[in-house]
């Protein structure tokens, strides 16, 4: 679906000082994108850029057996496809909408042309792509040394600070992608933290239901990544949760 765009609550967008937007403004369209959908695969030329408004996009790496684990999200305080703006670019990830995504959408060529008149815009692009750079690096480091549940938890703290509600609806499928585990490890771990009433673990959805229980499980990589995006990139406005 795809509208001409209304309100702009992308971070990066909403930064950007009037002149500086009015580059873009024109070229931008609104689009909801699904859970699931495709973005890009790796090999795909970048001709596409999209600033999530809320919700959560994936980037997963690949192996040659087919296995795949998240390397970084992006939400409302980034971009996806961002250095596409500065050359002709291929992606090196998966690219999927993990949970129902607004956003704003412009061609990777029209956005070039603004960043080659605005000094802000090529500020955005290097500090996003420096934030999104140690997000990578620090999910290497997780991935490595912390325990699922850990990972877990980080996970959705991350994807709730980028939806407007507690109710994330995620399949094990996604999850055990993202962890880079078994489906039944998935199924383990859910359980646990809803013993603990962290959450509530339906079929195909999570309800978050102690933000607080899920930060003392949590590694340090969640508050290390949030950090980071803070001190690159502007801060973000409040995002006003439903409680279910």
């Amino acid at each position: 679906m795809q509208r001409p765009l209304i309100s702009v609550q992308n971070r990066l967008l909403s930064a950007l000082p009037p002149e500086d937007y009015r580059l873009v403004a024109p070229h931008l369209t609104h689009v909801d994108l699904e859970r699931g959908r495709l973005l890009y695969e790796p090999g795909d030329r970048v001709d596409t850029v999209y600033f999530p408004h809320d919700g959560v996009i994936s980037l997963m790496t690949l192996m040659e057996n087919g296995a795949a684990i998240e390397s970084a999200t992006i939400g409302r305080e980034g971009a996806l496809g961002l250095m596409g703006a500065v050359a002709p670019r291929q992606s090196l990830s998966r690219a999927i909408v993990q949970t129902p995504t607004r956003a704003a959408r412009i061609g990777a060529g029209q956005l070039h042309e603004a960043w080659e008149k605005s000094a802000k815009i090529r500020e955005m692009v290097d500090m996003h792509t420096e934030a999104l750079f140690g997000h990578a690096v620090q999910s290497v480091a997780c991935n490595a040394l912390h325990s699922v549940e850990a990972r877990f938890c980080r996970w959705l703290l991350t994807c709730h600070d980028r939806i407007a509600t507690d109710t994330v609806a995620l399949t094990q499928e996604f999850l055990a992608d993202m962890l880079g585990v078994q489906r039944t490890t998935v199924t383990a771990v859910a359980r646990t933290l809803q013993e603990k009433g962290y959450i509530r673990y339906r079929r195909g959805v999570v309800d978050i239901i102690s933000r607080e229980g899920l930060e003392a499980v949590s590694c340090e990589c969640y508050d290390v990544v949030r950090r980071n995006y803070e001190r690159l990139l502007p801060q973000h406005h409040a995002v006003e949760r439903t409680r279910n």
